[in-house]
């Protein structure tokens, strides 16, 4: 059994989040072929790692004679741990920084029968084989040493954590004003297609047509599907022609009953517009770090939008390659 003060625990946490970092880090660089500070935090700490190890040494505890057992308590602990940090995380963020739904087996995305077999080997080479010299070197420190660096440990990864912690939730809360702005642009076009059927008989063409479009709409709704952000603005923008070609034409006095009205969703929409393109730039520097060292990081809500703070966030470093490019030259 093992028995260790609260700071050696601590300690032990701190090491296997730093060494699952080191893992993690060099996996995705090698793949990317380029060097990539992967995970939630910016230093060099993961605390999945160190929470899985720290885990994995808990539940063996009662089955260190028979491997069968702690292999097994390692599989089913370890799974618990990655579905309920997947889950909470996904609802504290709005994103799922990892996502299994591509494995076969997979229970939701947050977990897969693949990842819980391998817990359970690495819950074996914890128990048997890492955690054994790691232990010896732990022990050997003076307590006082042991405990300051802990403390100073503490300290900087608590600061890393909040700061990470605030990134990940401005980045929520971007995503949030996105689909924000994007209802209201449906609002304003369900408005326009209000103004445009009450014009009557001057329409008549654009009724039928408007008619084919919303109820393809409501078939795409009805599967699940959302209007994409280009779809709402290329249809407000068409609205907005035909009412200025119907008023122009002279043919339909209510036209001129409705202009203030137009002009005030007319600008709504401008004002929306910049409102959705400015947050999708994302200038944080804290919050496009986060997304880059996490290239996995998925949002099903709010995919449309996280997907675009991802396209625009590669417009942004192309430029900057190009216009450094350019003062090279």
């Amino acid at each position: 059994m093992y028995s260790y003060t609260m700071v050696q625990w601590l300690f032990f946490f701190y090491f296997y989040c730093f060494a699952g970092w080191c893992i993690e880090s060099a996996y995705v660089s090698v793949k990317n072929r380029k060097l990539t500070n992967r995970g939630f935090m910016r230093g060099p700490f993961l605390p999945l790692y160190g929470s899985g190890a720290i885990m994995m040494l808990v539940v063996s505890m009662p089955f260190q004679d028979n491997l069968v057992l702690t292999y097994l308590a390692g599989c089913v602990g370890a799974t618990v741990l990655e579905y309920v940090t997947g889950v909470t995380m996904e609802a504290l963020f709005k994103i799922r920084y990892w996502d299994y739904s591509d494995n076969p087996l997979n229970f939701q995305g947050h977990v897969c029968l693949g990842t819980s077999l391998a817990w359970g080997v690495l819950t074996i080479l914890m128990t048997e084989v890492v955690h054994v010299p790691v232990e010896a070197f732990v022990l050997s420190v003076p307590e006082q040493l042991l405990t300051v660096l802990t403390y100073v440990l503490t300290a900087g990864i608590f600061s890393d954590f909040a700061l990470s912690f605030k990134a990940a939730i401005d980045i929520r809360n971007v995503l949030v004003k996105m689909e924000q702005v994007k209802k209201e642009m449906l609002h304003i076009q369900k408005r326009l297609d209000d103004m445009l059927t009450t014009a009557g008989q001057e329409v008549a063409t654009y009724r039928n047509a408007l008619a084919e479009s919303m109820s393809s709409a409501r078939d795409e709704w009805s599967e699940g599907m959302a209007m994409r952000i280009e779809d709402v603005k290329s249809g407000i923008e068409s609205r907005l022609e035909t009412i200025r070609t119907i008023a122009l034409s002279k043919q339909a006095a209510y036209m001129e009953s409705i202009r203030e009205e137009v002009l005030e969703l007319k600008t709504k929409y401008a004002v929306n517009l910049a409102d959705r393109n400015r947050l999708g730039r994302l200038k944080d520097f804290f919050q496009r770090d986060m997304i880059r060292s996490n290239p996995s990081m998925t949002s099903r809500k709010y995919e449309e939008a996280f997907r675009e703070l991802k396209e625009g966030m590669k417009r942004r470093k192309e430029k900057d390659e190009k216009d450094g490019d350019g003062k090279s030259v």
